[in-house]
This record gives C-alpha cells, structure tokens and sequence, in this order.
C-alpha cells in the first residue's frame, strides 16, 4: 500500500503529538490517578488526535480491495416447544466467558443521539441555601468546589492512549481493517436488499421492517473534538485554533476524498 506525502506528513505529526501526550500523563511512573487539570488538557487533544488518525486510516484505505469468503446462510428460528415439556425447566443457562479483546481505534465516529436532551445542571456549591425557620434545624455547609488538583481515575485516558499508539505504529494494517468492514457492510447491504426484495414479491401485505444501518463512518458537520468545519490553507483563523485542529481538517478533507472517490483500480 503506498501512503501519499499528505498522510505521512500529517502521521508523523500525530506521533509528536501522541509523544507529548505520554509525557504529559507520565505513563512510565504508571501513576493511577492525574490531577483534573492536566486530566481535562490531554482530552482536548486526545479526543481531536483520535478524529485525524482515524480519517487518516479510511484515506490509507482507498484503493484497497478486499475479496470476502461466501456468506454462511442464516440459522432457522428454533421451533417453539408445544405440549407439556414447554413448561419443564431446562435449567440454568452457562454463559460463556467473555475473551479480552485487544486494544483497537474505533473505525467510525460516534453518533450523535438526536433524542438527548441537554440538561442544565447546577454544581452543588452553587445551589441556594434554604434554612428551615426552625431554629433546631442543623446547618449543613456548603461542599466544596472541585479542585484542579483533585485526583481522576486515568485508567481509561492510558486505553485510549495505548489504542491510539497502536493504530498509529500499524497505519496499513489499519487501513486493511478498515477495508474489510467497508466490504462486509457493503455485502450485508446487499444480501439484506435482497431478502427484502424476496420477501415483498411473497407477501406485499407484509408489513417491512427497517434496519438502522450505518452509512457513513464520519459524522456529518464538524469532526469530534476539532474546532474547523473544513480545510483551507488560505484562510486566516482565530487564536484558539491550534494545530491539531488543522491537522483534523485536513485529515477529514482527505477522508471524505477517499469515500467519496473510491479506487478501484
């Protein structure tokens, strides 16, 4: 697979930045906990570097042309039991261990839920006090306002770190994956297209059901975590831009290229 100058370019920049993040975290110390400051610094850059090396993996991916195995046909429904042995209990059902999976980059972005509601919460250190008229009532003090020195969890911040890591020292067998689950959507599209189509020159009174299926592995409008809407290298942009955010507009435009013009060549 041959990288173009652009994704290599903007690879080693992820890399630097990838590099700085560790430090910043000190994973060698492998400390548990990070102060909530420096905790919410590295997510503002984790989250946009995640975003650019994940269009950085669907533009590697364009050219790429994966053959599938034939598709095992569907299981029947089992029958439903009828007479008295319906009723008989068959016992405890022994779920099966899940197996640890290994680290992995998502391939797609998150969806945004368009039935959330954004709530509007008040900290606890700032709600109004009301007192009882009572004078025997107990005084409760107010809690105190979160610190930025107070201790987070990190373990979660080292995963997406490592998986990041991961995804950035094998970019081409990344790019393969992300291939094989662009063929295996498409062929799942295509097999359901047609049961359906099967299915309503049957029975035309049969009401279809839908399947939400996922179209496109980018979210529309702005990339997560990045603060540019598109790439424009002639354009002036405001002070709060920083150069992970150019990096994921650029990272973005070339993605969407590679989705949009396939090679199949």
């Amino acid at each position: 697979m041959e990288v173009s100058p652009a994704i290599d370019k903007h690879w080693e920049a992820l890399k630097r930045l990838l590099a700085m993040l560790v430090g910043m975290a000190e994973l060698a110390c492998g400390a548990p906990t990070l102060p909530r400051q420096l905790h919410r610094a590295i997510l503002k850059l984790l989250r946009p570097a995640e975003s650019a090396a994940r269009r950085l993996i669907i533009a590697a991916a364009r050219g790429i042309v994966i053959v599938l195995p034939p598709m095992r046909p569907r299981k029947p429904k089992p029958a439903i039991r009828r007479g008295p042995r319906a009723f008989m209990p068959t016992g405890p059902k022994r779920r099966p261990t899940p197996a640890a999976r290994a680290l992995s980059l998502p391939l797609c972005d998150p969806l945004k839920n368009p039935f959330r509601i954004r709530r509007r919460y008040v900290p606890a250190h700032a709600v109004p006090r009301i007192r009882s008229l009572f004078d025997d009532s107990p005084y409760r003090p107010l809690p105190a306002p979160p610190s930025p020195d107070d201790p987070v969890d990190a373990s979660r911040l080292v995963l997406r770190l490592e998986a990041l890591g991961r995804a950035l020292d094998d970019l081409p067998g990344q790019a393969r994956r992300f291939a094989r689950w662009k063929a295996r959507r498409d062929a799942s599209a295509t097999r359901e297209k047609q049961e359906r189509d099967a299915t309503a020159a049957q029975d035309q009174n049969r009401p279809q059901v839908w399947r939400p299926r996922r179209i496109s592995p980018l979210r529309r409008g702005r990339p997560p975590g990045g603060r540019l809407s598109r790439y424009d290298p002639t354009a002036t942009h405001p002070r709060n831009i920083r150069e992970i955010d150019e990096i994921l507009a650029h990272a973005n435009a070339l993605a969407v290229y590679a989705l949009e013009n396939p090679d199949t060549s």
